[in-house]
């Protein structure tokens, strides 16, 4: 195989890993590649426009907008990039759409590549967002794979979002920040999962803020951290009116790592309601031999709950 035939073949993978594309999707898509726009293409309905005062994009989804997707995955593919990109999403009234992006890194060399994504969702009332964020890495070099992503959501009446943000291999170091700020009967609900290994660090740090009466939300974090890694989630909901809110951190944690969980709730006025639940565990000895009793190793029986745990 050539260099021209891995790098291809390298994209190809990247693009499926973070976007589970095969090929050029159907739909509104702009695909960002070492830094630099590889492809965009824009729908009657979603219109993809390029930012003119820095890098980044405008997605602009018409009121009424149903049943349609657009893809935004970012791949980098060389050693030393350092990619800092500003993408705003505006959803009109009533619209119903599904988002997919993520960044996946192959880094083969020894200087570190990193994509630093601001991400902020401005969803209108009565709208309905489904927002799916894969982060993986991989490659046989030193350089670090970084990525720093940050998330603001903006939600007006009785809007919903549900946002599930998977990062399971190959990235060295993340720092996450996420703020959500919801009104009347605007309901959010986050999914992380996450799992690390060797030496690699993850932060997320998390502040949501429900200022509308009947506003809801619901987190869910749950992670495994295996060798050597680090993990620390921190998330906030901040009651401000009569409100609901269910924080929930569970993770396995093995080997010799390390995992906190801060889970911190704030009531501002007397009708809000929030919860918040954390749990830190190894994996269960009776799950282990069960499998086992079943004829798995020890190994295939781990990755078989770990597996059950992340799904």
């Amino acid at each position: 195989m050539n260099t021209a035939e891995y790098i291809y073949k390298t994209e190809l993978h990247m693009l499926e890993a973070v976007a589970d594309l095969h090929g050029v999707p159907q739909g509104a898509y702009n695909i960002r590649k070492n830094g630099e726009g590889a492809g965009r293409q824009s729908t009657a309905n979603i219109i993809i426009e390029p930012k003119k005062d820095k890098p980044g994009i405008d997605i602009i989804v018409k009121p009424g907008t149903k049943n349609e997707s657009v893809h935004i995955p970012v791949i980098i593919t060389q050693s030393g990039v350092e990619d800092l990109v500003y993408n705003d999403f505006f959803i009109g009234d009533d619209a119903d759409v599904l988002i997919v992006a993520g960044c996946g890194i192959h880094n083969s060399g020894d200087t570190k590549s990193e994509h630093d994504g601001i991400h902020r969702f401005h969803i209108g009332k009565n709208a309905r967002i489904k927002y799916v964020e894969k982060h993986y890495g991989e490659g046989e070099g030193t350089g670090e794979r970084i990525l720093n992503p940050v998330t603001e959501i903006f939600m007006d009446e009785n809007s919903y979002c549900e946002m599930e943000s998977v990062q399971i291999r190959g990235v060295d170091s993340t720092k996450r920040d996420t703020t959500a700020k919801l009104e009347k009967g605007a309901r959010l609900v986050i999914l992380e999962k996450l799992m690390t290994h060797g030496n690699q660090v993850a932060h997320s740090d998390m502040v949501i803020e429900l200022n509308g009466d009947g506003a809801s939300s619901q987190i869910i974090s749950r992670s495994v951290a295996k060798d050597n890694s680090e993990q620390v989630f921190y998330p906030r909901a901040v009651g401000n009116a009569p409100c609901k809110a269910h924080v929930q951190c569970d993770s396995i944690i093995m080997d010799n790592a390390k995992i906190r969980s801060i889970p911190e709730i704030a009531a501002n006025h007397w009708d809000a309601n929030i919860i918040h639940e954390a749990a830190i565990g190894r994996i269960n000895n009776d799950q282990l031999l069960k499998l086992q009793t079943m004829g798995k190793t020890e190994q295939e029986a781990e990755e078989i709950i770990i597996n059950c745990f992340l799904k």
